[in-house]
Protein backbone atom coordinates (compact mmCIF):
# COMPACT_ATOMS: atom_id res chain seq x y z
CA UNK A 1 0.00 0.00 0.00
CA UNK A 2 2.74 2.00 0.74
CA UNK A 3 4.06 2.38 -2.86
CA UNK A 4 0.96 2.45 -4.22
CA UNK A 5 0.08 5.65 -2.13
CA UNK A 6 3.71 7.02 -3.03
CA UNK A 7 2.96 6.67 -7.28
CA UNK A 8 -0.02 8.36 -6.16
CA UNK A 9 1.43 11.58 -4.33
CA UNK A 10 3.90 11.15 -7.36
CA UNK A 11 1.68 12.05 -10.20
CA UNK A 12 -0.27 14.71 -7.39
CA UNK A 13 3.45 16.57 -8.01
CA UNK A 14 3.32 16.64 -11.85
CA UNK A 15 -0.08 18.09 -11.29
CA UNK A 16 0.73 20.34 -9.48
CA UNK A 17 4.30 21.17 -11.35
CA UNK A 18 2.24 21.50 -14.53
CA UNK A 19 -0.15 23.93 -12.57
CA UNK A 20 2.95 26.07 -11.66
CA UNK A 21 2.16 24.99 -8.52
CA UNK A 22 6.04 23.91 -7.49
CA UNK A 23 5.77 24.76 -3.67
CA UNK A 24 3.05 22.69 -3.05
CA UNK A 25 4.59 19.87 -5.18
CA UNK A 26 7.51 20.17 -3.23
CA UNK A 27 5.61 19.60 -0.01
CA UNK A 28 3.61 16.94 -1.22
CA UNK A 29 7.30 15.29 -2.59
CA UNK A 30 8.52 15.81 1.49
CA UNK A 31 6.20 12.90 1.88
CA UNK A 32 7.49 10.30 -0.04
CA UNK A 33 11.24 11.22 -0.34
CA UNK A 34 14.17 11.91 1.45
CA UNK A 35 15.43 15.71 1.63
CA UNK A 36 18.10 15.28 -0.36
CA UNK A 37 16.38 13.47 -2.88
CA UNK A 38 13.45 16.28 -3.19
CA UNK A 39 15.84 19.03 -5.55
CA UNK A 40 16.09 16.08 -8.18
CA UNK A 41 13.07 14.68 -8.06
CA UNK A 42 11.82 18.40 -9.01
CA UNK A 43 14.54 18.76 -11.47
CA UNK A 44 12.76 15.72 -13.27
CA UNK A 45 9.19 16.50 -12.85
CA UNK A 46 10.11 20.21 -14.53
CA UNK A 47 11.71 18.92 -17.56
CA UNK A 48 9.37 16.48 -18.32
CA UNK A 49 6.65 19.56 -18.11
CA UNK A 50 8.55 21.67 -19.97
CA UNK A 51 8.67 18.68 -22.96
CA UNK A 52 5.05 18.22 -22.67
CA UNK A 53 4.32 22.42 -22.38
CA UNK A 54 6.54 22.49 -25.68
CA UNK A 55 4.62 19.87 -27.60
CA UNK A 56 1.46 22.41 -27.01
CA UNK A 57 2.83 25.42 -27.91
CA UNK A 58 4.05 23.97 -31.28
CA UNK A 59 0.35 23.06 -32.15
CA UNK A 60 -1.55 20.41 -31.29
CA UNK A 61 -0.51 16.87 -33.45
CA UNK A 62 -2.95 14.99 -34.95
CA UNK A 63 -3.79 11.39 -33.59
CA UNK A 64 -2.20 9.36 -36.18
CA UNK A 65 1.43 11.58 -35.73
CA UNK A 66 1.25 11.07 -31.96
CA UNK A 67 0.35 7.10 -32.51
CA UNK A 68 3.64 7.61 -35.34
CA UNK A 69 5.98 9.09 -32.38
CA UNK A 70 4.88 7.13 -29.50
CA UNK A 71 5.79 3.88 -31.55
CA UNK A 72 9.11 5.01 -32.81
CA UNK A 73 10.04 5.56 -29.27
CA UNK A 74 11.51 2.59 -27.88
CA UNK A 75 10.82 2.85 -24.41
CA UNK A 76 6.90 3.97 -25.29
CA UNK A 77 6.47 1.04 -27.30
CA UNK A 78 7.84 -1.22 -24.78
CA UNK A 79 5.56 0.16 -22.26
CA UNK A 80 2.62 -0.06 -24.62
CA UNK A 81 3.72 -4.12 -25.22
CA UNK A 82 3.22 -4.70 -21.57
CA UNK A 83 0.11 -2.42 -20.99
CA UNK A 84 -2.25 -3.62 -23.86
CA UNK A 85 -0.54 -7.55 -23.05
CA UNK A 86 -1.93 -7.00 -19.18
CA UNK A 87 -5.27 -5.63 -20.51
CA UNK A 88 -6.53 -7.80 -23.31
CA UNK A 89 -4.84 -10.98 -20.94
CA UNK A 90 -7.64 -9.53 -18.61
CA UNK A 91 -10.42 -10.13 -20.53
CA UNK A 92 -9.13 -13.48 -22.26
CA UNK A 93 -9.39 -15.62 -19.64
CA UNK A 94 -12.85 -15.17 -19.54
CA UNK A 95 -13.62 -13.08 -16.47
CA UNK A 96 -16.33 -11.05 -17.56
CA UNK A 97 -18.38 -13.95 -19.38
CA UNK A 98 -18.34 -15.41 -15.82
CA UNK A 99 -19.74 -11.99 -14.59
CA UNK A 100 -22.19 -10.90 -17.12
CA UNK A 101 -23.51 -14.48 -17.88
CA UNK A 102 -22.95 -15.88 -14.21
CA UNK A 103 -27.13 -17.00 -13.92
CA UNK A 104 -26.69 -18.73 -17.06
CA UNK A 105 -23.33 -21.01 -16.10
CA UNK A 106 -24.91 -21.77 -12.83
CA UNK A 107 -28.10 -23.52 -14.70
CA UNK A 108 -25.02 -25.04 -16.71
CA UNK A 109 -24.12 -26.62 -13.36
CA UNK A 110 -27.62 -28.07 -13.41
CA UNK A 111 -29.00 -25.32 -10.77
CA UNK A 112 -32.12 -24.94 -12.46
CA UNK A 113 -34.05 -22.52 -10.24
CA UNK A 114 -33.75 -18.87 -11.43
CA UNK A 115 -33.96 -17.02 -8.43
CA UNK A 116 -31.18 -19.20 -6.67
CA UNK A 117 -28.95 -19.05 -10.03
CA UNK A 118 -29.41 -15.10 -9.32
CA UNK A 119 -28.40 -15.32 -5.76
CA UNK A 120 -25.37 -17.54 -6.75
CA UNK A 121 -24.33 -15.07 -9.33
CA UNK A 122 -24.28 -12.02 -6.94
CA UNK A 123 -21.94 -13.94 -4.26
CA UNK A 124 -19.83 -14.14 -7.22
CA UNK A 125 -19.97 -10.66 -7.48
CA UNK A 126 -18.98 -10.10 -4.17
CA UNK A 127 -16.48 -12.19 -3.69
CA UNK A 128 -14.56 -9.99 -6.80
CA UNK A 129 -14.92 -7.13 -3.68
CA UNK A 130 -13.43 -9.49 -1.36
CA UNK A 131 -10.47 -10.24 -3.70
CA UNK A 132 -10.00 -6.93 -4.91
CA UNK A 133 -9.54 -5.85 -0.96
CA UNK A 134 -6.92 -8.37 -1.34
CA UNK A 135 -5.06 -6.89 -4.13
CA UNK A 136 -4.77 -3.85 -1.96
CA UNK A 137 -2.80 -5.87 0.62
CA UNK A 138 -1.25 -7.19 -1.53
CA UNK A 139 0.24 -6.10 -4.46
CA UNK A 140 2.94 -3.53 -2.77
CA UNK A 141 4.17 -6.33 -0.98
CA UNK A 142 4.31 -8.93 -3.85
CA UNK A 143 4.94 -6.60 -7.09
CA UNK A 144 2.69 -6.40 -10.02
CA UNK A 145 4.33 -8.71 -12.26
CA UNK A 146 4.52 -11.84 -9.49
CA UNK A 147 0.71 -11.10 -8.16
CA UNK A 148 -0.60 -11.38 -12.24
CA UNK A 149 1.16 -14.67 -12.62
CA UNK A 150 0.49 -16.16 -9.37
CA UNK A 151 -3.11 -15.05 -10.53
CA UNK A 152 -2.92 -16.36 -13.85
CA UNK A 153 -1.41 -19.87 -12.39
CA UNK A 154 -5.14 -20.19 -9.82
CA UNK A 155 -7.02 -19.22 -12.73
CA UNK A 156 -5.48 -21.93 -15.18
CA UNK A 157 -6.05 -24.52 -12.51
CA UNK A 158 -9.82 -23.26 -11.63
CA UNK A 159 -10.39 -23.32 -15.49
CA UNK A 160 -9.10 -26.61 -16.16
CA UNK A 161 -11.12 -27.84 -13.05
CA UNK A 162 -13.78 -26.61 -13.94
CA UNK A 163 -13.79 -27.96 -17.70
CA UNK A 164 -13.59 -31.67 -16.32
CA UNK A 165 -16.62 -30.87 -13.60
CA UNK A 166 -19.03 -29.68 -16.12
CA UNK A 167 -17.78 -32.69 -18.90
CA UNK A 168 -18.31 -34.79 -15.98
CA UNK A 169 -22.17 -33.50 -15.38
CA UNK A 170 -23.12 -33.51 -19.24
CA UNK A 171 -21.43 -36.88 -19.47
CA UNK A 172 -23.43 -37.96 -16.63
CA UNK A 173 -26.65 -35.91 -17.35
CA UNK A 174 -29.76 -37.94 -17.16
CA UNK A 175 -31.36 -40.00 -20.00
CA UNK A 176 -34.58 -39.26 -22.08
CA UNK A 177 -37.44 -41.47 -21.35
CA UNK A 178 -39.38 -41.97 -25.27
CA UNK A 179 -42.04 -42.91 -22.98
CA UNK A 180 -42.10 -40.15 -20.82
CA UNK A 181 -41.68 -37.56 -23.32
CA UNK A 182 -44.34 -39.01 -25.64
CA UNK A 183 -46.89 -39.08 -22.76
CA UNK A 184 -47.07 -35.37 -22.50
CA UNK A 185 -48.44 -35.50 -26.60
CA UNK A 186 -46.82 -34.94 -30.02
CA UNK A 187 -47.54 -31.45 -30.13
CA UNK A 188 -45.76 -30.57 -26.59
CA UNK A 189 -42.86 -33.47 -27.77
CA UNK A 190 -39.60 -32.07 -28.99
CA UNK A 191 -39.64 -32.14 -32.84
CA UNK A 192 -36.03 -32.97 -33.02
CA UNK A 193 -36.13 -35.31 -30.83
CA UNK A 194 -38.80 -36.86 -32.90
CA UNK A 195 -37.26 -36.21 -36.05
CA UNK A 196 -33.60 -37.92 -34.59
CA UNK A 197 -32.65 -41.10 -36.09
CA UNK A 198 -31.19 -42.40 -32.71
CA UNK A 199 -33.18 -41.03 -30.21
CA UNK A 200 -33.55 -43.68 -27.86
CA UNK A 201 -29.50 -42.74 -26.56
CA UNK A 202 -30.58 -39.13 -26.13
CA UNK A 203 -29.78 -37.35 -22.95
CA UNK A 204 -30.60 -34.08 -20.96
CA UNK A 205 -27.56 -32.35 -23.19
CA UNK A 206 -28.68 -33.06 -26.71
CA UNK A 207 -32.07 -32.09 -25.75
CA UNK A 208 -31.28 -28.72 -24.64
CA UNK A 209 -28.38 -28.58 -27.95
CA UNK A 210 -31.45 -28.25 -29.80
CA UNK A 211 -33.24 -25.64 -28.05
CA UNK A 212 -35.78 -27.83 -26.12
CA UNK A 213 -36.02 -27.88 -22.54
CA UNK A 214 -36.06 -31.22 -20.28
CA UNK A 215 -38.58 -31.62 -17.88
CA UNK A 216 -36.85 -34.01 -15.31
CA UNK A 217 -38.17 -37.24 -14.01
CA UNK A 218 -41.01 -35.97 -10.86
CA UNK A 219 -39.56 -38.90 -8.67
CA UNK A 220 -35.70 -38.07 -9.19
CA UNK A 221 -35.05 -35.91 -11.48
CA UNK A 222 -31.67 -37.54 -11.92
CA UNK A 223 -33.44 -40.75 -13.58
CA UNK A 224 -34.75 -40.42 -17.19
CA UNK A 225 -36.91 -37.47 -18.38
CA UNK A 226 -38.84 -36.04 -21.30
CA UNK A 227 -37.75 -33.58 -24.01
CA UNK A 228 -39.90 -31.04 -24.33
CA UNK A 229 -40.48 -27.92 -26.80
CA UNK A 230 -39.06 -25.18 -24.79
CA UNK A 231 -42.33 -23.01 -24.75
CA UNK A 232 -43.87 -21.18 -22.15
CA UNK A 233 -47.28 -23.34 -22.47
CA UNK A 234 -45.30 -26.64 -22.35
CA UNK A 235 -43.48 -25.53 -19.38
CA UNK A 236 -46.54 -25.53 -17.51
CA UNK A 237 -47.73 -28.55 -18.74
CA UNK A 238 -44.21 -29.54 -16.69
CA UNK A 239 -44.43 -27.88 -13.69
CA UNK A 240 -48.05 -28.79 -13.30
CA UNK A 241 -46.98 -32.33 -12.72
CA UNK A 242 -44.61 -31.33 -9.85
CA UNK A 243 -41.58 -31.76 -12.22
CA UNK A 244 -38.19 -29.30 -12.48
CA UNK A 245 -38.43 -27.46 -15.34
CA UNK A 246 -34.44 -27.34 -17.27
CA UNK A 247 -33.90 -25.03 -20.02
CA UNK A 248 -30.05 -24.10 -19.75
CA UNK A 249 -28.37 -26.77 -17.51
CA UNK A 250 -28.82 -30.19 -16.68
CA UNK A 251 -29.51 -31.65 -13.24
CA UNK A 252 -26.59 -32.94 -11.70
CA UNK A 253 -25.25 -34.28 -8.75
CA UNK A 254 -21.93 -31.94 -8.88
CA UNK A 255 -23.43 -28.94 -9.60
CA UNK A 256 -22.27 -27.11 -6.28
CA UNK A 257 -19.02 -28.51 -6.95
CA UNK A 258 -18.72 -26.16 -10.39
CA UNK A 259 -20.39 -23.25 -8.26
CA UNK A 260 -17.81 -23.49 -5.89
CA UNK A 261 -14.74 -24.09 -8.33
CA UNK A 262 -16.06 -20.82 -9.96
CA UNK A 263 -16.13 -18.90 -7.07
CA UNK A 264 -12.13 -19.75 -6.25
CA UNK A 265 -11.77 -18.77 -9.92
CA UNK A 266 -12.80 -15.24 -8.77
CA UNK A 267 -10.20 -15.36 -5.63
CA UNK A 268 -7.37 -15.90 -7.86
CA UNK A 269 -8.09 -13.56 -10.48
CA UNK A 270 -8.87 -10.48 -8.52
CA UNK A 271 -6.43 -9.62 -6.57
CA UNK A 272 -4.36 -10.11 -9.63
CA UNK A 273 -5.39 -9.88 -12.94
CA UNK A 274 -8.76 -7.77 -11.74
CA UNK A 275 -6.75 -5.14 -10.35
CA UNK A 276 -2.73 -5.14 -11.43
CA UNK A 277 -3.38 -4.01 -15.25
CA UNK A 278 -4.93 -0.85 -13.95
CA UNK A 279 -2.36 -0.34 -11.71
CA UNK A 280 0.61 -1.07 -14.22
CA UNK A 281 -0.62 1.38 -17.02
CA UNK A 282 -0.76 4.39 -14.44
CA UNK A 283 2.99 3.80 -13.81
CA UNK A 284 4.58 2.14 -16.97
CA UNK A 285 4.50 5.35 -19.57
CA UNK A 286 6.50 8.56 -19.46
CA UNK A 287 4.97 11.45 -18.71
CA UNK A 288 4.21 12.83 -21.86
CA UNK A 289 3.12 9.92 -22.70
CA UNK A 290 0.88 8.58 -20.05
CA UNK A 291 -2.57 9.63 -21.50
CA UNK A 292 -2.16 8.65 -24.84
CA UNK A 293 -0.83 5.07 -23.32
CA UNK A 294 -2.94 4.66 -21.20
CA UNK A 295 -6.07 5.14 -23.46
CA UNK A 296 -4.77 2.86 -25.91
CA UNK A 297 -4.09 0.22 -23.25
CA UNK A 298 -7.81 1.06 -21.96
CA UNK A 299 -9.53 0.56 -25.84
CA UNK A 300 -7.48 -2.43 -26.28
CA UNK A 301 -9.46 -3.86 -22.87
CA UNK A 302 -12.40 -2.58 -24.15
CA UNK A 303 -12.60 -4.38 -27.36
CA UNK A 304 -11.57 -7.68 -26.54
CA UNK A 305 -14.06 -6.98 -23.41
CA UNK A 306 -16.34 -6.95 -26.81
CA UNK A 307 -15.10 -9.93 -28.36
CA UNK A 308 -15.11 -12.75 -25.62
CA UNK A 309 -18.78 -11.52 -24.02
CA UNK A 310 -20.13 -11.38 -27.73
CA UNK A 311 -19.01 -14.53 -28.55
CA UNK A 312 -19.25 -16.35 -25.29
CA UNK A 313 -22.97 -17.84 -25.26
CA UNK A 314 -22.36 -19.01 -29.25
CA UNK A 315 -19.08 -20.92 -27.86
CA UNK A 316 -21.24 -22.67 -25.27
CA UNK A 317 -23.76 -23.54 -28.07
CA UNK A 318 -21.14 -25.04 -29.98
CA UNK A 319 -18.26 -26.19 -27.84
CA UNK A 320 -20.50 -26.48 -24.65
CA UNK A 321 -19.76 -25.30 -21.09
CA UNK A 322 -16.67 -27.74 -20.90
CA UNK A 323 -15.04 -27.23 -24.18
CA UNK A 324 -15.73 -22.97 -23.33
CA UNK A 325 -13.86 -23.20 -20.29
CA UNK A 326 -10.68 -25.10 -21.42
CA UNK A 327 -10.47 -22.88 -24.39
CA UNK A 328 -10.48 -20.02 -21.73
CA UNK A 329 -7.89 -21.80 -19.85
CA UNK A 330 -6.00 -22.46 -23.19
CA UNK A 331 -5.94 -18.30 -24.08
CA UNK A 332 -4.94 -18.21 -19.84
CA UNK A 333 -1.79 -20.14 -20.84
CA UNK A 334 -1.22 -17.82 -23.55
CA UNK A 335 -1.88 -15.00 -21.20
CA UNK A 336 0.97 -16.39 -18.58
CA UNK A 337 3.69 -16.73 -21.08
CA UNK A 338 2.70 -13.54 -22.90
CA UNK A 339 3.05 -11.68 -19.61
CA UNK A 340 6.18 -13.40 -18.10
CA UNK A 341 8.14 -12.57 -21.80
CA UNK A 342 6.97 -8.84 -21.51
CA UNK A 343 5.83 -7.09 -18.86
CA UNK A 344 8.69 -5.93 -16.03
CA UNK A 345 8.44 -5.52 -12.05
CA UNK A 346 7.73 -1.96 -11.71
CA UNK A 347 7.48 -2.39 -7.96
CA UNK A 348 9.17 0.22 -5.94
CA UNK A 349 10.12 2.19 -8.81
CA UNK A 350 10.01 5.55 -9.60
CA UNK A 351 8.85 6.42 -12.83
CA UNK A 352 12.51 7.82 -14.01
CA UNK A 353 13.51 4.42 -13.11
CA UNK A 354 10.66 2.34 -14.93
CA UNK A 355 11.77 4.64 -18.14
CA UNK A 356 15.25 3.76 -17.70
CA UNK A 357 14.20 -0.34 -17.00
CA UNK A 358 12.33 -0.12 -20.70
CA UNK A 359 14.80 1.78 -22.34
CA UNK A 360 17.60 -0.95 -21.71
CA UNK A 361 15.01 -3.51 -22.39
CA UNK A 362 13.39 -5.99 -20.17
CA UNK A 363 14.39 -9.67 -20.51
CA UNK A 364 13.01 -12.03 -18.36
CA UNK A 365 15.05 -15.16 -16.99
CA UNK A 366 16.88 -17.22 -18.51
CA UNK A 367 16.92 -14.54 -21.48
CA UNK A 368 19.05 -11.90 -19.26
CA UNK A 369 21.47 -14.70 -18.07
CA UNK A 370 24.38 -12.91 -20.56
CA UNK A 371 23.32 -9.73 -19.21
CA UNK A 372 23.87 -10.98 -15.64
CA UNK A 373 27.44 -12.25 -16.70
CA UNK A 374 28.96 -8.72 -18.43
CA UNK A 375 27.37 -6.88 -15.04
CA UNK A 376 29.21 -9.33 -12.72
CA UNK A 377 32.29 -9.19 -15.05
CA UNK A 378 32.22 -5.34 -15.61
CA UNK A 379 32.09 -5.56 -11.21
CA UNK A 380 34.68 -8.03 -11.02
CA UNK A 381 36.94 -6.01 -13.19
Amino acid sequence: MCLLFNSINSVIGIHLVFQGKEEEARNILLRIYRQDEIEEEMRSMQESVQAEKEEHSNGQKNLAKRLKDAFSNDVVRRGLYAGITVQVAQQFVGINTLMYYSPTIVQFAGIASNSTALALSLITSGLNAVGTVMSMAFIDRYGRRRLMLISLVGIIVCLVVSSAVFFQAAKHAPAVSDQDTLSFGTNSTCQPYINAPKFPSWNCMQCLHEDCAFCANSDNEYHPGACLSAEKSVRGECRAEKRVWFSKGCPSKIGILAVAVLGLYILAYSPGMGTVPWVLNSEIYPLRYRGLGGGIAAVSNWCANLIVSESFLSMAETLGAAGTFLLFAGFSVIALIAIYALVPETKGLQFEEVEKLLQEGFKPFPFNKKKKDIKEKVEDE
